[in-house]
């Protein structure tokens, strides 16, 4: 008798503690589902911060840095969970401190006129709550800051060893001369669940003046990576593309630059790398053929392509890592190139290598 009662009382015992965890696992999918939201689409952005000019000139040289930040984790040493590493934090809050510093000394000793920078964390788990938006504008003083949001997740528990955290991240794009306004246009994304894995993907547009009466409008970009088909990829492009095309025929002056999660130049993968996994999706070549008439993807690096802007972060960075170049500028036929190339910074800021352009508008 005594035998069953113990049966009986460990059943209720096992059978609570399965219904706990089924409650739990449930809530947690319920909180993550109505936590779920898209910023709309064609958001009015503010611009802060005093720029040093009022417009831009033609036929002066200016320079443009494209710098995806890796939020501030990627020492050489950082491996990330979703390239098939371990770590979904940063190292330490220190660390990323003293990252974003490394990185606006690449961006000071370079002096960039227009600066394009993705994946900074405002207040997120993974870079413990570093503002970093603050901590690069304030570096800036002279020059005219625009923020767009594109990560904003509830609390993920995955990976179970070191859950990623509720985030808070977006891009950020900065000009000498006065951005006069700027709004967000939101990318498609995918429908299935994989949207709550995802970030909420856009593009800012920024306008900046110029002396004969038109405009510069920079458009920073940072595409769809883990989990995405190449048809969404190419949806996303086509709209960034159509916007590009009609700010050129309203007779703008037109950059895009950023992250585009593409083979950029179509073959990087080959040059860079013995072997190509083939599991390497999002790294496919750049559909060229969607490119608008007027409009040029800018791959004559000076270096001749020998420093790619990427690497995989599936183990610490050495020579055998996967790389490719996946940040880049695609411009209008208004504007003359002087130079282009992918600054080495051996990776000891982030998992990209910056991208520096020197331009002029034509007149």
């Amino acid at each position: 008798m005594q035998k069953k009662k113990s049966k009986k009382l460990w059943l209720k015992i096992i059978i609570g503690i399965v219904l706990a965890v089924v409650l739990t696992v449930l809530g947690y999918v319920l909180y993550v589902v109505l936590s779920y939201s898209r910023i709309e689409d064609n958001t009015k952005l503010d611009v802060n911060g005093t720029a040093e000019l009022n417009m831009l000139k033609t036929d002066t040289e200016y320079t443009a840095v494209t710098y995806n930040i890796g939020f501030g984790a990627y020492t050489p040493d950082f491996t990330f969970f979703m390239d098939g590493g371990t770590q979904s934090w940063a190292n330490s809050k220190e660390s990323v401190i003293d990252c974003i510093n490394g990185d606006i000394e690449i961006l000071q000793e370079y002096q960039a006129d227009i600066m394009l920078i993705q994946e900074v964390d405002t207040n997120s788990t993974r870079s413990y709550h570093t503002d970093e938006k603050q901590q690069i504008c304030s570096a800036f003083p002279d020059m005219s800051c625009v923020f767009s949001i594109n990560y904003h997740s509830p609390f993920l528990f995955y990976p179970i060893t070191q859950p990623h955290g509720a985030s808070n991240a977006g891009m950020l794009t900065m000009c000498r001369a006065e951005i006069t306004s700027a709004v967000r246009k939101s990318l498609p994304i995918s429908d299935g669940f994989s949207k709550y894995m995802d970030l909420d993907r856009c593009y800012s547009v920024s306008r900046v003046g110029v002396e004969n009466g038109r405009e510069l409008v920079i458009f920073n970009v940072h595409t769809s990576a883990y989990g995405t088909n190449g048809d969404l990829q190419k949806q996303q492009l086509t709209k960034l593309f159509d916007d590009m095309k009609e700010e050129y025929e309203k007779g703008g002056y037109v950059i895009c630059a950023g992250d585009f999660n593409h083979d950029f130049t179509g073959n990087s993968k080959e040059v860079f790398n013995d072997e190509v996994p083939e599991e390497y999706t999002w790294a496919a070549a750049f559909p060229d053929e969607l490119i608008p008439a007027h409009f040029i993807k800018l791959t004559d690096y000076a270096d001749g392509m020998k420093t790619p802007s990427c690497r995989n972060c599936d183990k610490p960075y050495n020579e055998d890592c996967f790389t490719l170049t996946v940040d880049g500028f695609i411009i209008s036929d208004n504007i003359s190139v002087e130079y282009m190339n992918v600054i080495d910074t051996q990776f000891q800021y982030s998992d990209h290598n910056p991208v520096e352009l020197k331009f002029r508008l034509k007149k």
